[in-house]
């Protein structure tokens, strides 16, 4: 009796579904809530770099789009990546060179993109589980509920694990619930934008942060600029997973590419810019908190200060809007916004986990991380031992960034350690993909990757140099964070060594070499 063919990913997503997937993933009605404390809380010495939010938020656009061309590019020239991403791309454009040396180091090289690839893949849903937990505890606030510690990390575990046994059934569903998300959260955010504007308008006594919004456009301190893009990249990064779903597009070589540059281009350009500018333009001396210092004194803060000091700044920054302006409907503003942003986190949590697995699954199917990860499930088609593992990962993750802003910022920035990295070797794989082809161009294939590659390594040097040199709270968490990275890159250069000499496979491979078979040949078997 011949046995069932092996099950394979169902090919469902058009491309408004490969747009809604990656525009479930930058989220922005989610992100300005969740990310305005720490881009307020993040200093350059004892000053907050806050005031050039927009001009790092637009640096961090030039860098994302720059990549998104990258990712475009690779992903119309091998159709055939399916799950596989970037991982897929660097072996496929060094087997594709004809010199022994570039033959020679494909196997390393799409091994090192995809381990390093899970530093953001891994712990980007963790930090969106840590950020529902926290909303969620706001929201209760309001009712005046308040939750202990052990509390909180119970909600984190509990959100985990159900939106893991969701993402296990598959990513169609998921794919409904993210339309039904963008609409809402997209409906708010301009919603709150308007408040946000008139209020200004309206107050013109008021002490603002900025004179005006070219102040809130413009750069302040370059280096400062560089500080903000270190956090804004996470608002954007998620264009690029569309790349990673090429195993479930109708048709990927016409649709992957349009819907990067698409998804980014209505969340990144439309929303992200119209909130941030709105919001930073509302930022006055009516925006009140109190901080506690070292020695445990508390002392009324303001403006920016009054931000960092706070787990809900923009909820805040509404409540403040709808007692002041529109007959005290303070509260009833800041909840429903914050029910909304309830809404976009689940959806963002569930592209995560459908998308995160990806690369994971098809270094499973390659024998580059453990079999059991590149297995499918019979019915639904899903990756689905690799969700279960990345759910219990996010609990973990999420339990411990609730905990305090600082360990939130150490978990966001371990992240986009790994994003810059994967953005900047993407980049830097299209020169090589390119290089020799008929119809490389000088500007498509070496000048906008060149400018992509240099833009994440000015912010990962950034991370590196200007973080660590601030002091204070802001240097320990980069450490922290640089630590987690270090770590995980020792751990896949043991892996890598160990697992090569249990399967007797060469990390360098000449031509013939080795008895396995390569990630695009695997992908072209699976169709």
């Amino acid at each position: 009796m011949a046995s069932a063919p092996a099950p394979e990913m169902k090919r469902t997503l058009s491309l408004t579904g490969l747009t809604i997937n990656a525009m479930a993933l930058i989220a922005p009605g989610a992100f300005l809530w969740t990310t305005f404390q720490s881009q307020t809380l993040q200093a350059n010495g004892t000053s907050t770099t806050a005031m050039d939010m927009v001009p790092g938020l637009l640096f961090a656009l030039v860098l994302a789009f720059l990549t998104a061309w990258s990712y475009g590019e690779l992903s119309n020239l091998y159709p055939s990546a399916g799950a596989g991403s970037s991982y897929y791309f660097a072996e496929a454009a060094f087997l594709e060179r004809e010199e022994a040396i570039h033959y020679k180091f494909a196997r390393l090289a799409k091994f090192v993109v995809g381990w390093i690839s899970h530093l953001y893949y891994w712990i980007y849903p963790g930090i969106m589980v840590a950020f529902t937990g926290i909303l969620a505890v706001y929201i209760l606030s309001l009712f005046g509920i308040s939750l202990n510690t052990p509390f909180e990390i119970a909600l984190v575990v509990v959100f985990a694990a159900l939106t893991g046994l969701i993402a296990f059934r598959g990513i169609s569903g998921s794919t409904m619930t993210a339309v039904v998300i963008n609409v809402i959260q997209l409906t708010a955010l301009l919603g709150f934008s308007v408040l946000a504007v008139v209020f200004r308008l309206t107050h013109p006594d008021l002490a603002y942060a900025h004179k005006d919004v070219v102040s809130v456009v413009l750069p302040h301190d370059i280096t400062n600029v560089l500080f903000q893009g270190t956090i804004a990249i996470l608002l954007l990064v998620g264009f690029e997973s569309v790349t990673a779903l090429g195993a479930e597009a109708i048709n990927p070589k016409r649709d992957v590419r349009r819907a990067v540059l698409l998804s980014l281009a209505i969340q990144g350009i439309f929303a992200y810019l119209i909130e941030y500018v709105s919001a930073n333009f509302a930022v006055s001396s009516a925006l009140t908190g109190t901080a506690t210092a070292a020695s445990g004194a508390a002392t009324t803060v303001t403006g920016y200060s009054a931000a960092a000091a706070s787990g809900a700044p923009i909820g805040d920054l509404v409540k403040l809007i709808g007692d002041t302006m529109l007959g005290g409907t303070g509260t009833a503003l800041a909840l429903i916004l914050a029910a909304t942003v309830l809404v976009a986190l689940i959806g963002t949590t569930l592209a995560c986990l459908n998308t995160g697995v990806r690369i994971t699954y098809v270094m499973g199917r390659d024998r580059e991380v453990p079999g059991l990860l590149g297995l499918l499930h019979g019915r639904y088609a899903t990756p689905h031992y690799g969700i279960l593992v990345l759910a219990a990962v996010s609990a973990a993750l999420g339990a411990y960034g609730i905990l305090s802003a600082d360990n939130l910022l150490q978990i966001i920035l371990a992240s986009n350690v790994g994003t810059f990295l994967v953005y900047g070797m993407t980049n830097f794989l299209v020169m090589i993909a390119f290089w020799a082809r008929p119809e490389r161009s000088s500007l498509k294939h070496i000048l906008v990757p060149a400018l992509g590659l240099l833009a994440n390594l000015a912010l990962l040097l950034t991370i590196l140099v200007m973080s660590i040199s601030a002091g204070g709270s802001t240097q320990t968490d980069t450490l922290i964070a640089l630590g987690v990275v270090a770590v995980w890159i020792v751990i896949g250069a043991a892996w890598l060594t160990l697992n090569s000499r249990a399967t007797r496979t060469p990390i360098l491979v000449g031509r013939g070499g080795g008895d396995r078979a390569t990630a695009a040949e695997r992908a072209e078997a699976a169709g």
